[in-house]
Protein backbone atom coordinates (compact mmCIF):
# COMPACT_ATOMS: atom_id res chain seq x y z
CA UNK A 1 0.00 0.00 0.00
CA UNK A 2 1.11 3.20 -1.10
CA UNK A 3 0.82 6.53 1.31
CA UNK A 4 1.93 10.49 0.67
CA UNK A 5 2.45 12.59 3.38
CA UNK A 6 1.69 16.57 3.07
CA UNK A 7 1.03 19.60 5.48
CA UNK A 8 -1.93 22.05 6.00
CA UNK A 9 -1.06 25.85 6.22
CA UNK A 10 -2.71 26.34 9.13
CA UNK A 11 -0.02 25.45 11.75
CA UNK A 12 1.78 28.43 10.61
CA UNK A 13 -1.23 30.92 9.71
CA UNK A 14 -5.16 30.65 10.63
CA UNK A 15 -7.33 32.03 8.30
CA UNK A 16 -9.99 32.62 10.70
CA UNK A 17 -7.79 34.22 13.54
CA UNK A 18 -5.47 36.52 11.66
CA UNK A 19 -3.73 37.04 14.69
CA UNK A 20 -1.98 33.85 15.15
CA UNK A 21 0.90 33.53 12.35
CA UNK A 22 -0.69 36.40 10.49
CA UNK A 23 3.05 37.67 9.89
CA UNK A 24 4.35 34.37 8.72
CA UNK A 25 4.98 34.53 4.83
CA UNK A 26 4.03 31.52 2.49
CA UNK A 27 7.63 30.52 1.43
CA UNK A 28 8.50 30.31 5.26
CA UNK A 29 5.71 27.79 5.62
CA UNK A 30 6.48 25.82 1.88
CA UNK A 31 10.60 26.16 2.90
CA UNK A 32 9.63 24.87 6.33
CA UNK A 33 6.91 21.40 4.81
CA UNK A 34 9.86 20.61 2.55
CA UNK A 35 12.41 21.13 5.07
CA UNK A 36 10.36 18.38 7.59
CA UNK A 37 10.10 16.10 4.59
CA UNK A 38 6.37 16.35 3.16
CA UNK A 39 6.03 15.98 -0.34
CA UNK A 40 2.87 18.25 -0.44
CA UNK A 41 0.44 20.69 0.89
CA UNK A 42 -3.15 21.75 1.18
CA UNK A 43 -4.09 25.84 0.21
CA UNK A 44 -4.13 29.08 2.59
CA UNK A 45 -5.75 31.79 2.24
CA UNK A 46 -1.49 33.40 1.44
CA UNK A 47 -1.55 31.47 -1.46
CA UNK A 48 -1.90 32.49 -5.31
CA UNK A 49 -5.19 32.38 -6.84
CA UNK A 50 -3.86 31.89 -10.42
CA UNK A 51 -2.49 28.28 -11.88
CA UNK A 52 0.35 29.75 -13.12
CA UNK A 53 1.55 31.61 -10.28
CA UNK A 54 0.27 28.52 -8.17
CA UNK A 55 2.43 26.26 -9.59
CA UNK A 56 5.52 28.35 -9.88
CA UNK A 57 6.07 28.75 -6.21
CA UNK A 58 5.17 25.58 -5.40
CA UNK A 59 7.57 24.53 -7.75
CA UNK A 60 10.27 26.38 -5.80
CA UNK A 61 9.94 23.69 -2.82
CA UNK A 62 8.87 20.95 -5.00
CA UNK A 63 5.65 20.43 -3.56
CA UNK A 64 2.17 19.36 -4.62
CA UNK A 65 -0.95 21.36 -3.49
CA UNK A 66 -2.90 18.20 -2.89
CA UNK A 67 -6.28 20.11 -2.35
CA UNK A 68 -7.91 22.68 -0.14
CA UNK A 69 -10.91 24.00 1.67
CA UNK A 70 -14.23 24.87 -0.10
CA UNK A 71 -16.90 26.55 2.13
CA UNK A 72 -20.09 24.78 0.81
CA UNK A 73 -23.34 26.16 1.50
CA UNK A 74 -25.68 22.94 -0.19
CA UNK A 75 -27.50 23.01 3.16
CA UNK A 76 -28.73 26.54 2.27
CA UNK A 77 -27.86 27.30 -1.41
CA UNK A 78 -29.74 26.04 -4.78
CA UNK A 79 -27.82 23.68 -6.50
CA UNK A 80 -27.13 25.89 -9.40
CA UNK A 81 -26.21 28.65 -7.30
CA UNK A 82 -23.66 26.54 -5.77
CA UNK A 83 -22.26 25.05 -8.81
CA UNK A 84 -21.69 28.54 -9.87
CA UNK A 85 -19.81 29.81 -7.11
CA UNK A 86 -17.48 26.39 -7.03
CA UNK A 87 -16.59 26.31 -10.38
CA UNK A 88 -13.61 28.90 -10.05
CA UNK A 89 -12.13 26.53 -7.39
CA UNK A 90 -12.66 23.51 -9.05
CA UNK A 91 -11.00 25.12 -11.98
CA UNK A 92 -7.98 26.01 -10.30
CA UNK A 93 -7.85 22.75 -8.45
CA UNK A 94 -7.67 21.29 -11.64
CA UNK A 95 -5.40 23.20 -13.03
CA UNK A 96 -2.73 22.55 -10.69
CA UNK A 97 -3.54 18.93 -10.29
CA UNK A 98 -5.31 18.60 -6.98
CA UNK A 99 -6.40 15.29 -6.11
CA UNK A 100 -10.42 16.14 -4.56
CA UNK A 101 -12.12 19.37 -3.37
CA UNK A 102 -12.64 19.49 0.66
CA UNK A 103 -16.06 20.20 0.93
CA UNK A 104 -16.83 21.97 4.68
CA UNK A 105 -20.84 22.56 5.12
CA UNK A 106 -21.08 26.40 6.61
CA UNK A 107 -24.18 27.28 6.27
CA UNK A 108 -24.94 28.77 9.40
CA UNK A 109 -21.44 27.68 10.68
CA UNK A 110 -19.96 28.70 14.01
CA UNK A 111 -16.78 27.71 13.18
CA UNK A 112 -14.91 31.23 13.12
CA UNK A 113 -17.11 32.60 15.43
CA UNK A 114 -15.03 34.02 18.49
CA UNK A 115 -18.14 34.49 20.65
CA UNK A 116 -20.22 31.87 19.99
CA UNK A 117 -20.45 28.87 21.86
CA UNK A 118 -19.53 25.32 21.09
CA UNK A 119 -23.24 24.14 22.12
CA UNK A 120 -24.89 26.60 20.14
CA UNK A 121 -24.27 24.80 16.87
CA UNK A 122 -26.37 24.53 13.88
CA UNK A 123 -28.63 21.29 14.56
CA UNK A 124 -30.27 19.08 12.03
CA UNK A 125 -33.23 16.36 12.51
CA UNK A 126 -32.63 13.18 10.82
CA UNK A 127 -34.63 14.10 8.43
CA UNK A 128 -32.90 17.34 7.34
CA UNK A 129 -29.91 15.42 7.16
CA UNK A 130 -31.49 13.17 4.70
CA UNK A 131 -32.74 16.17 2.55
CA UNK A 132 -29.38 17.72 2.88
CA UNK A 133 -27.51 14.30 1.46
CA UNK A 134 -29.68 13.92 -1.58
CA UNK A 135 -28.54 17.74 -2.20
CA UNK A 136 -25.35 17.34 -1.59
CA UNK A 137 -24.77 13.99 -3.61
CA UNK A 138 -26.54 16.22 -5.88
CA UNK A 139 -23.61 18.53 -6.00
CA UNK A 140 -20.87 16.11 -5.56
CA UNK A 141 -21.80 14.28 -8.76
CA UNK A 142 -21.36 17.67 -10.39
CA UNK A 143 -17.77 18.26 -8.99
CA UNK A 144 -17.79 13.98 -10.47
CA UNK A 145 -18.19 14.93 -13.77
CA UNK A 146 -15.86 17.69 -13.46
CA UNK A 147 -13.32 15.35 -12.59
CA UNK A 148 -12.56 16.85 -9.40
CA UNK A 149 -13.92 14.56 -6.37
CA UNK A 150 -15.78 15.67 -3.44
CA UNK A 151 -14.29 14.89 0.28
CA UNK A 152 -16.84 15.55 3.08
CA UNK A 153 -15.07 17.44 5.58
CA UNK A 154 -17.15 17.03 9.30
CA UNK A 155 -16.11 19.57 11.36
CA UNK A 156 -16.46 21.06 14.97
CA UNK A 157 -19.08 23.66 15.08
CA UNK A 158 -20.78 22.87 12.11
CA UNK A 159 -24.25 21.29 11.43
CA UNK A 160 -22.26 18.35 10.27
CA UNK A 161 -20.36 17.45 13.89
CA UNK A 162 -20.95 14.43 15.29
CA UNK A 163 -20.77 10.48 15.09
CA UNK A 164 -24.50 10.26 14.89
CA UNK A 165 -24.27 13.39 12.15
CA UNK A 166 -21.82 11.43 10.14
CA UNK A 167 -23.27 8.24 10.39
CA UNK A 168 -26.82 9.81 9.07
CA UNK A 169 -25.51 11.63 6.63
CA UNK A 170 -23.42 8.54 4.99
CA UNK A 171 -26.71 6.88 4.78
CA UNK A 172 -28.31 9.81 2.75
CA UNK A 173 -25.84 10.44 0.31
CA UNK A 174 -24.41 8.32 -2.70
CA UNK A 175 -21.01 7.50 -3.43
CA UNK A 176 -20.48 10.93 -5.25
CA UNK A 177 -19.83 11.79 -1.56
CA UNK A 178 -16.59 10.75 -0.66
CA UNK A 179 -15.51 11.16 2.88
CA UNK A 180 -12.60 13.21 4.34
CA UNK A 181 -11.91 11.51 7.96
CA UNK A 182 -10.83 13.57 10.66
CA UNK A 183 -9.46 11.92 13.53
CA UNK A 184 -9.40 15.11 15.36
CA UNK A 185 -12.26 16.75 15.01
CA UNK A 186 -14.21 13.22 15.58
CA UNK A 187 -12.23 13.31 18.99
CA UNK A 188 -13.53 16.33 20.19
CA UNK A 189 -16.81 15.75 18.81
CA UNK A 190 -17.02 12.60 21.47
CA UNK A 191 -17.36 10.33 18.46
CA UNK A 192 -15.24 6.85 18.29
CA UNK A 193 -12.27 7.61 15.74
CA UNK A 194 -12.24 3.62 14.98
CA UNK A 195 -15.94 2.73 14.41
CA UNK A 196 -16.10 5.78 12.31
CA UNK A 197 -13.00 3.83 9.94
CA UNK A 198 -15.11 0.76 10.06
CA UNK A 199 -18.16 2.29 9.57
CA UNK A 200 -17.22 4.36 6.36
CA UNK A 201 -14.06 3.21 5.24
CA UNK A 202 -14.53 2.55 1.86
CA UNK A 203 -16.47 5.75 1.20
CA UNK A 204 -12.54 7.42 2.95
CA UNK A 205 -10.92 9.50 0.31
CA UNK A 206 -8.51 11.72 2.48
CA UNK A 207 -7.27 12.03 5.29
CA UNK A 208 -6.60 14.87 8.03
CA UNK A 209 -4.20 13.34 10.88
CA UNK A 210 -5.06 16.00 13.08
CA UNK A 211 -4.43 15.14 16.75
CA UNK A 212 -6.24 16.12 19.97
CA UNK A 213 -4.87 17.40 23.85
CA UNK A 214 -8.09 15.78 25.75
CA UNK A 215 -6.87 17.44 28.72
CA UNK A 216 -7.76 21.06 27.03
CA UNK A 217 -10.74 19.63 25.12
CA UNK A 218 -12.14 18.03 28.45
CA UNK A 219 -11.67 21.59 30.47
CA UNK A 220 -14.04 23.64 27.72
CA UNK A 221 -17.14 25.22 29.11
CA UNK A 222 -18.79 24.39 25.84
CA UNK A 223 -22.06 27.00 27.03
CA UNK A 224 -19.62 29.21 27.34
CA UNK A 225 -16.37 29.06 24.76
CA UNK A 226 -16.10 28.79 21.28
CA UNK A 227 -14.18 26.54 18.61
CA UNK A 228 -12.24 29.43 18.34
CA UNK A 229 -11.88 29.61 22.15
CA UNK A 230 -10.47 25.84 21.99
CA UNK A 231 -7.80 26.55 19.27
CA UNK A 232 -5.95 29.34 21.37
CA UNK A 233 -5.87 26.64 23.99
CA UNK A 234 -4.34 24.28 22.17
CA UNK A 235 -7.36 21.94 21.24
CA UNK A 236 -5.68 21.02 18.54
CA UNK A 237 -1.90 19.02 17.57
CA UNK A 238 0.24 17.08 15.39
CA UNK A 239 0.47 13.48 15.53
CA UNK A 240 2.89 12.28 18.53
CA UNK A 241 2.00 15.49 20.64
CA UNK A 242 -1.56 14.56 21.56
CA UNK A 243 -3.43 11.70 22.63
CA UNK A 244 -4.42 9.95 19.69
CA UNK A 245 -3.01 6.87 18.91
CA UNK A 246 -2.23 7.30 15.34
CA UNK A 247 -0.47 3.83 15.23
CA UNK A 248 -3.99 2.33 15.90
CA UNK A 249 -5.76 4.95 13.51
CA UNK A 250 -3.63 4.29 10.62
CA UNK A 251 -3.21 0.68 10.74
CA UNK A 252 -7.54 0.77 10.74
CA UNK A 253 -7.51 2.93 7.58
CA UNK A 254 -4.83 0.21 6.49
CA UNK A 255 -7.33 -2.22 7.21
CA UNK A 256 -9.99 -0.40 5.06
CA UNK A 257 -7.42 -0.89 2.25
CA UNK A 258 -7.25 3.44 2.02
CA UNK A 259 -4.25 4.85 0.02
CA UNK A 260 -3.69 7.98 -0.57
CA UNK A 261 -2.96 11.43 1.24
CA UNK A 262 -2.22 11.68 4.90
CA UNK A 263 -2.40 15.17 5.66
CA UNK A 264 -1.01 16.91 9.40
CA UNK A 265 -3.75 19.98 9.66
CA UNK A 266 -3.55 21.06 13.33
CA UNK A 267 -4.26 24.61 13.99
CA UNK A 268 -1.93 26.01 17.03
CA UNK A 269 -0.60 29.47 17.76
CA UNK A 270 2.86 29.46 16.06
CA UNK A 271 4.47 31.07 18.91
CA UNK A 272 3.83 28.32 21.66
CA UNK A 273 3.82 25.68 19.04
CA UNK A 274 6.53 26.91 16.39
CA UNK A 275 5.77 25.36 12.86
CA UNK A 276 8.68 24.30 11.90
CA UNK A 277 9.16 22.14 14.68
CA UNK A 278 5.80 20.75 14.90
CA UNK A 279 5.61 20.12 11.29
CA UNK A 280 8.91 17.74 11.84
CA UNK A 281 7.22 15.85 15.16
CA UNK A 282 4.29 15.19 12.87
CA UNK A 283 6.19 13.49 10.01
CA UNK A 284 7.93 11.64 12.15
CA UNK A 285 5.21 10.24 13.82
CA UNK A 286 3.43 9.25 10.69
CA UNK A 287 6.54 7.81 9.63
CA UNK A 288 6.81 5.72 12.19
CA UNK A 289 2.43 4.60 12.11
CA UNK A 290 2.54 4.40 8.41
CA UNK A 291 5.95 1.61 8.92
CA UNK A 292 3.86 -0.41 11.21
CA UNK A 293 0.43 -0.47 9.15
CA UNK A 294 3.16 -1.80 5.94
CA UNK A 295 2.29 1.72 4.10
CA UNK A 296 5.18 2.55 1.18
CA UNK A 297 5.79 6.33 1.33
CA UNK A 298 6.24 7.52 -1.65
CA UNK A 299 6.67 11.19 -3.27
Amino acid sequence: MEAKLGIAPIGWTNDDLPELGGDISLETCLADAQAAGYSGVERGGKFPETSGEMLEVLGRYDLQLVTGWYSGTVLDTELEAEKDKAREQIDLFKAVGCVCLVYGETAGTKQNIRNAPLDTRRVLSDDQIADYGRRLTAFAEFCAEEKMPLAFHHHMATAIESEQDLDTLMAHTGEAVGLLYDAGHMAFAGGDILRVIDNHGPRIVHVHTKDVRGDVINALDRSSESFLDAVIKGAFTVPGDGSIDFDAVVQRLADTGYEGWFIVEAEQDPVKAPPAEYARIGYEALVGSLGKAGYEIVR
